[in-house]
């Protein structure tokens, strides 16, 4: 008997990869057909995305599926979320699809509490104040870039505008709306006062689409470049909400870390929580799959070592720097969630400076650099827990770490040891597997997500 197959696009900041689910046995199958970096470019003083070479890598992979005699009956994208692409009345793209870490937004939070108070927008939108966020980009693009605004017909996120390349339709998928900080929490629709008294077009924002949606087949030149058809259907379209999806956990009460270039550390609620306490714990209301509320809070992440890694010009693996790590004796720590790792011009410079002006000894050696991320970034956990521990007023049992950090044993043990909690770690490939958990409930393989969780317990995923 033949395999059905559904296929996960999942996109991150730093790389991309093309996995196959199907159900064997009763398990869940992963096939990973296909791998591609993704990184930011300098353009016209810009950081942006290669919108281009990203969409040309979604079908290369797509083509390799058909290479291999794996057809997928269905495709989803799920990406990072906060950025965009603008459209013109004929679709087609808008400029540079400039990329979060840009500095266009300096200054861009000031520019939006003029005209609404910062808790007021939180006590609508319920996410966190981030200088990324998409509020900030379409504000910087009001100020400095107004004719390209007035120009633009469409706006739609990273996914929602590549499933628009794939498909022909255009949508935006509820759980990466959630991201841009213009999404009511507790409508779930587009908030209309913050557009307006910000001064943002409303009609450039397309219809909000839940996850599971069945947009359609591909685009016939799509079909005949890959060399098959398929449906394109939503999955939760922001990776976050992604990987939350694949929580290997039938617990009601669940805390979690999904660790990769950020680390989202949060827990799954039926309702926002846009209380002046919540905001000043620094966390957001995110949305899940059925509707539902990741209450959770951004952390720099492997961000941060990430750079340091390419500074070193990648003469170590992350394996060595632990083993160094795991040999210094230095306890400097920094605020990982201080904007200045966002995107400086040397990691390294950055976090030696952040001791020295803290009075702490700066690190110097690859391991103390990365003992100094490490235990700043299981500092910083600690202290997230104990925030919405205290917000919920519930005593979490375990901690789930999920994503491709999962299989860093030496963050796991000193995420363990600050929290005091036991770590689980896995699965690694969360977000392609909630992406594909959710084609698969669309396409009636699961009657619910509780069904599908079950299922990724059971494959030992």
């Amino acid at each position: 008997m033949m395999s059905t197959y559904y296929l996960a696009i999942d996109i991150g900041a730093s790389s991309g990869r093309h996995i196959l689910g199907s159900l064997e046995d009763d398990q869940l199958k992963l096939t990973e057909v296909y791998r591609f970096s993704n990184s930011m470019v300098t353009r016209y003083g810009q950081l942006c995305w290669d919108s281009d070479a990203l969409f040309d890598e979604v079908l290369r992979g797509m083509k390799r599926c058909a290479e291999q005699c794996k057809i997928p009956v269905s495709v989803g994208i799920d990406t990072w979320g906060v950025d965009f692409a603008l459209l013109d009345g004929a679709g087609e793209r808008l400029g540079n699809t400039v990329a979060y870490r840009d500095s266009r937004t300096a200054g861009m939070d000031s520019a939006v509490f003029d005209r609404i108070p910062e808790r007021e927008l939180y006590a609508r939108t319920g996410i966190q104040t981030e200088p990324f966020n998409t509020i900030f980009q379409l504000m910087a693009l009001k100020k400095q870039s107004p004719a390209l605004l007035a120009r633009a017909k469409t706006l739609l996120l990273t996914p929602d505008y590549l499933n628009y390349r794939l498909s022909g339709l255009m949508r935006t998928e509820y759980s990466i709306a959630s991201t841009t900080g213009l999404l009511n929490a507790e409508s779930r629709s587009w908030d209309g006062d913050v557009l307006q008294i910000c001064g943002f077009p409303c009609d450039i924002f397309t219809e909000i689409a839940p996850p599971g949606t069945v947009l359609g087949g591909l685009r016939p030149e799509i079909r005949a470049r890959v060399g098959y058809g398929a449906r394109v259907i939503l999955p939760c379209c922001h990776d976050t909400a992604s990987a939350v999806t694949a929580l290997p956990s039938t617990e009601e009460d669940t805390l979690y870390i999904s660790s990769g270039t950020w680390s989202l550390l949060g827990v799954e609620r039926p309702k926002p929580d846009c209380s002046p306490e919540s905001m000043a714990g620094g966390f957001s209301n995110e949305g899940g799959y059925g509707g539902g509320c990741l209450c959770l809070r951004n952390i720099m992440g492997l961000w941060m070592i990430q750079s340091v890694k390419r500074e070193l010009a990648d003469r170590y693996s992350f394996d060595e720097l632990c083993a160094l790590a795991e040999r210094t004796e230095i306890t400097s720590l920094v605020n990982c969630n201080d904007n200045r790792f966002l995107a400086p011009d040397s990691m390294v410079r950055e976090i030696q400076n952040a001791c020295a002006q803290s009075g702490q000894r700066a690190p110097s050696t690859p391991g103390e650099l990365t003992a100094v991320i490490y235990h700043s970034l299981a500092a910083c956990y600690r202290d997230s827990v104990n925030t919405i521990e205290r917000l919920t007023g519930t005593a979490y049992p375990a901690i789930h770490i999920i994503g491709g950090g999962s299989r860093d044993a030496l963050l796991n043990a000193l995420t363990a040891s600050a929290t005091g909690k036991p770590v689980r770690a896995g699965p690694s490939e969360a977000t392609a597997i909630g992406n594909l958990l959710v084609q698969m409930i669309a396409d009636g393989v699961f009657e619910d997500l509780k069904a599908a969780r079950a299922c990724v317990i059971r494959s030992g995923l």
